[in-house]
């Protein structure tokens, strides 16, 4: 199977099925239940939307993953590698996005609950992933023992969370990790495994674009951004290049700042920095269109990333080289 084959498989296959599974939602109205503190535009505008658009990208996952491993591609164990994290990550925004559609309400596990799972998953997959207690950053730069497990750990449950916090304005995630995963294939050169698994995450992330992209049909909900996030970030580290996911979540992270300056203030000053966090809500408060914003955001990835990108590939700090 080339790359080619690949992607074309997961795009067509992946979007032929997100809209027989948009059906299927809206015929059970497994719509997305609304938080009542969020813009109050979103309230009238994405009532009735469908949910759980995202469960498809586990279902490919898999499909993908027994497929590679048949026609010799992957063996178990990088099946496992590539896969493992983001699909109990995924089983873990289901599990959350499911109780939130059970109960009619926009909160779903508990922030310590789900923090836990995800630890959870994480710490088990850093044992699959550093047998010997080495991580490697990036080429030259290595972390072992208890240092090594904590960094890993860290990138790992925060990228789950800063893909989840991005994932809140129609087609801003998938649309950034359409970028990020093309990005990624720079790095990862032609018949290695890796680069089957950023294919499988680009090709479902531009299908599901087409669905998800401003006025959206469906929302990925936390089993989406989970997945997807937690895809990224284990190629990354699976590569041995974990440095890597700072530019190609650069969005991510700069969305995660702002929900932090934002608690600091409000919590410490008793004052807000921005109108609503994350910022990308901030500038719909202030007046911007969503698809405005959407796009601007995306661009601003693109040259945060792209730079980010230059410093990794060149200073010595990231490469190992003086």
């Amino acid at each position: 199977m080339s790359s080619v084959g690949l992607f074309l498989a997961v795009f067509l296959i992946g979007t032929a099925l997100q809209g027989y599974w948009i059906g299927f939602l809206k015929k059970r109205k497994v719509i997305q239940n609304l938080k009542l503190y969020g813009p109050q535009n979103h309230l009238r505008d994405k009532k009735n939307i469908p949910t759980m658009g995202g469960a498809v990208f586990l279902f490919m996952a898999l499909l993908s993953g027994l497929t590679l491993v048949f026609w010799g591609r992957w063996s178990c164990q990088e099946a496992l590698l590539f896969l493992g994290f983001p699909l109990t990550g995924g089983a873990i925004g289901l599990a959350d996005d499911l109780i939130k559609f059970f109960r009619g309400s926009s909160e779903g596990l508990r922030s310590l609950q789900k923090l836990a799972l995800q630890v959870i998953s994480a710490v088990a997959w850093s044992f699959f992933l550093m047998p010997g207690g080495v991580l490697t950053l990036a080429p030259g730069r290595v972390l072992d023992g208890i240092p090594g497990a904590l960094v890993l750990l860290f990138f790992l449950v925060g990228t789950l969370n800063a893909a989840n916090i991005t994932d809140g304005l129609d087609g801003l995630l998938s649309g950034v990790m359409v970028i990020s995963f093309t990005a990624l294939l720079l790095f990862i050169g032609e018949g290695d495994p890796g680069r089957f698994a950023a294919l499988l995450g680009l090709g479902l992330s531009a299908g599901f674009l087409i669905f998800n992209f401003h006025p959206a049909r469906v929302f990925m909900g936390d089993c989406g951004s989970h997945f997807l996030g937690g895809l990224l970030v284990s190629i990354c580290a699976a590569k041995g290049m974990l440095l890597l996911i700072l530019p190609l979540g650069f969005i991510m992270g700069v969305e995660v700042i702002s929900v932090i300056i934002q608690i600091i203030a409000i919590r410490g000053f008793g004052r807000r920095v921005f109108s609503m966090s994350p910022v990308h809500h901030h500038f719909e408060m202030e007046g911007w269109g969503e698809r405005t914003v959407v796009l601007s955001f995306w661009f601003f990835h693109l040259v945060g990333m792209g730079l980010l990108l230059i410093l990794y590939k060149y200073l010595p700090l990231w490469t190992g080289g003086y």
